[in-house]
């Protein structure tokens, strides 16, 4: 794979826990300080991660569509790292993170659900903000996806009887 050097499995995971870590910390301030500036930043930090996780997905795939062709690859194996194809601790740590993403954008998202607009013209609810939370999980699918595109170890390509009439 080109790029390797660059994409190493420990720059990849590293990624994954400080964005985790940052989401976390800007959710939660948000939330919990929930002034102009604190929701500002929230919305932010929640599109560049988003951002990030939707580049990061979509070359995963491109490095996954490339090696579909030797390797036997599986949509559960990419971005859940589910299987033998993923080391142990690589697939505790970046699924951990995909968890926290999800319960903390779920949570935060929630926590100011009836909380009156005074501002707000459209009529939108005063926490609409913190919904972006929910866009971040695609940060964790996108670093999952192409951490197991490059360094997943998957099994040769199986051959089926009707890959005979495909060029």
């Amino acid at each position: 794979m080109s790029g390797t050097g660059f994409l190493s499995s420990r720059r990849i995971v590293r990624l994954d826990v400080i964005g985790t870590v940052v989401f976390t910390v800007s959710a939660v301030f948000a939330a919990v300080v929930f002034d102009g500036p604190a929701k500002v930043q929230g919305v932010v930090v929640d599109l560049a991660l988003f951002t990030v996780g939707v580049a990061a997905f979509l070359w995963g795939y491109w490095v996954a569509v490339q090696r579909s062709r030797q390797d036997e690859l599986s949509v559960a194996e990419l971005y859940f790292l589910l299987g033998a194809a993923i080391p142990r601790d690589v697939k505790r740590t970046m699924n951990l993170c995909l968890l926290v993403q999800t319960v903390v954008a779920v949570a935060t998202a929630m926590t100011r659900l009836t909380t009156p607009s005074d501002s707000a013209s459209s009529g939108s609810s005063a926490g609409s903000t913190l919904a972006f939370g929910v866009l971040v999980p695609m940060f964790g699918l996108g670093l999952n996806g192409l951490w197991a595109a490059v360094h997943g170890t998957f099994g040769p390509r199986r051959k089926r009887s009707d890959d005979d009439g495909i060029g």
